[in-house]
């Protein structure tokens, strides 16, 4: 959303810029259709980190809360990156994938529709 200044010369320092995040970037994450997290959770994870360490590692620290985590496919799960069709490599660093800072990553869990089907 663009933001427009109540000046014509507002000159605003960007503090969410990369440099900001000690080698780190932000990534966001969203799990279409499950209503119990409201937006995509944001984590600093460094560029070089793989996407099976993100899947495996930091994604259920957060997403596991959800009752039909565990029942997850993840061989049929749907990725979108920045509004596209997105297709992970699992050993590739987050930033080969064009994965970088403030990416949002959304994915959908065909025959999952949320808690008590929420999410239809």
């Amino acid at each position: 959303m663009a933001v427009k200044a109540i000046t014509p010369d507002y000159k605003g320092e960007v503090l969410d810029k990369v440099e900001n995040f000690g080698g780190n970037q932000v990534v966001y994450v969203g799990w279409d259709h499950h209503l119990m997290f409201c937006a995509p959770f944001a984590y600093p994870l460094p560029p070089e980190m793989t996407f099976e360490a993100l899947r495996t590692q930091v994604m259920p620290e957060t997403f596991s809360l959800h009752p039909e985590f565990e029942q997850i496919d993840w061989d049929n799960v749907s990725w979108m990156l920045d509004g596209n069709p997105f297709t992970p490599q699992a050993d590739v660093a987050l930033k080969d994938q064009g994965i970088g800072h403030k990416s949002v990553l959304r994915f959908s869990t065909p025959d999952l529709n949320g808690y008590q089907g929420a999410g239809v």
